[in-house]
């Protein structure tokens, strides 16, 4: 089964500065095989057996505190995942760039109330759609202002969560 993995936080502006190299060392010593990385923004994929993603997630974060002495926040996807979110995207075909469209992927789905409250406090421009563990955003007025910016994601949802830009998504699918 091929599986994308999600870091969240890392090589972000010069923080929290983990060697992709040696994180998919990590995987590999995990017994994943066919580890691939795509930028150093923490994304890779990688081939095992099927196995529940909370298992693959405590998996991992235990095996990435134990070698760089800080825990990370890991989302998983199935490879098939990915494809779906690309294909089933609410906004394509309204935004001019990728740097306009993102997605968060999320450990579990955003209770129904925070998903008021997102909505409810879209910033005029702003666009979001929850799909399950996946939030879908439109930010035509790009990101610096949005409420990706002002720690709204940080403070209201309490399900910890990794943002893509819609490139990366792109790419994701295609690893």
């Amino acid at each position: 089964m091929r599986y994308i993995a999600l870091l969240r936080g890392i090589n972000v502006g010069g923080a929290n500065q983990i060697k992709m190299i040696e994180l998919k060392a990590v995987f590999a010593e995990l017994g994943f095989e066919n580890v691939v990385s795509y930028i150093n923004s923490g994304n890779l994929a990688f081939d095992t057996k099927k196995t529940a993603e909370t298992k693959l997630i405590g998996t991992i974060e235990d095996a990435v505190e134990a070698k760089f002495g800080r825990r990370v926040h890991i989302m998983i996807r199935e490879q098939a995942d990915i494809e779906r979110i690309v294909k089933e995207n609410p906004f394509d075909g309204q935004y001019e760039s990728h740097k306009h469209m993102h997605v968060l992927f999320l450990k579990e789905a955003m209770p129904t109330e925070k998903e008021k409250l997102l909505q409810a406090s879209a910033l005029p421009g702003e666009q979001y759609a929850v799909r399950g563990r996946e939030i879908y955003i439109l930010l035509p007025n790009g990101v610096a202002g949005s409420l990706l910016t002002k720690g709204f994601f940080e403070k209201k949802p309490v399900v910890p969560y990794t943002g893509r830009n819609w490139r990366t998504v792109e790419k994701l699918a295609e690893l």
